[in-house]
């Protein structure tokens, strides 16, 4: 689960427009309609009459997602419950692969685990499904063992922290 809040920044355009700024810090882990009825609510005590007209400027808890001005609030709530669901990760995957479905399919059919490197999976799975003779199990390069894998498609791998490396079957 992600520690920071998952929220967005949203503006009245009428409001800045017009020189003032007003607008709210809203918790995007809802459900779309409970930000539209904030969103709602922002406008209606906007310094301006009438106010209809607003955007995101500013959004936190994300990681590396950038999240447009007008982007869709079905999206944020979709990509907020993800990234509330699996941490830092779950952002991740969704920059890696550009689509929160492509994500979510990578982590329920593809995820392998969270290892120190690639290295450490590569040689677990070698040791857990091969018998390695003594005699030669110290010539072994897991190192470049775990780079064939990568480089070849086989797996691939989000870094989450220096020693926080999450394996995925090949894409």
């Amino acid at each position: 689960m992600s520690k920071d809040p998952i929220q967005i920044y949203v503006a009245c355009l009428a409001a800045y427009n017009n020189g003032y700024l007003h607008g709210r810090w809203i918790e995007a882990c809802q459900e779309a309609w409970a930000i539209y009825d904030k969103i709602r609510d922002m406008l209606n005590s906007s310094p301006i009459a009438d106010a209809e007209e607003w955007a995101i400027h500013d959004y936190e808890g994300f990681g590396p997602l950038s999240i447009s001005e007008y982007e869709g609030i079905d999206r944020v709530a979709e990509l907020a419950a993800f990234i509330a669901e699996h941490g830092e990760l779950g952002a991740e995957l969704v920059s890696h692969f550009g689509d929160i479905e492509q994500a979510r399919q990578a982590i329920e059919e593809s995820y392998h685990g969270s290892f120190e490197s690639l290295a450490d999976y590569v040689q677990g799975l070698t040791e857990d499904t091969n018998q390695i003779p003594e005699h030669l199990r110290f010539y072994i390069d897991w190192d470049a063992m775990a780079r064939d894998a990568e480089m070849s498609g086989d797996l691939f791998t989000v870094q989450i922290a220096h020693n926080e490396i999450h394996v995925f079957a090949g894409e």
